[in-house]
């Protein structure tokens, strides 16, 4: 991990015991605002700055785990999970019936990596479901 990921978990740590804070200035669309307002009367947060401030920690942290689990896939690859088990845990995630198919998810991953390099584990879904409708109505 580089000096500037350790430092940024360092302040993302102190998120948790830091109250302190400082009085900052952004510039935002007119429509963001008022939604944001909008979503906040409705319930979303007690202040638009809490909303604000929750959304930005929400953002920070998950940058910081996609940058750890990077740097932890590239010291150990085999760790790595194939497009078919992401797809696998996504649809176990989701409640998807799929999930129950996993020979499938894996002709599937392996199909549509053929037309889309960058598939996801939606892709993979959807492959996977129209393989499963061609397979019924054959």
């Amino acid at each position: 991990m580089s000096a500037r990921e350790e430092e940024l978990f360092r302040w993302l740590d102190r998120l948790d015991r830091d109250d302190e804070t400082v009085v900052s200035s952004i510039r935002q669309p007119t429509a963001l605002r008022e939604a944001l307002r909008v979503a906040v009367d409705l319930g979303m947060d007690t202040s638009v700055n809490d909303a604000t401030v929750r959304a930005v920690r929400d953002r920070l942290e998950t940058f910081a785990q996609r940058r750890a689990l990077r740097t932890h896939y590239d010291r150990h690859p085999k760790a790595r999970p194939s497009l078919a088990e992401v797809a696998l845990a996504a649809a176990e995630l989701d409640g998807d019936p799929l999930a129950n198919e996993p020979a499938l998810l894996r002709r599937a991953a392996g199909e549509v990596v053929k037309v889309k390099a960058d598939a996801t584990s939606d892709d993979v879904l959807m492959w996977a479901a129209a393989l499963r409708s061609v397979q019924a109505s054959a």
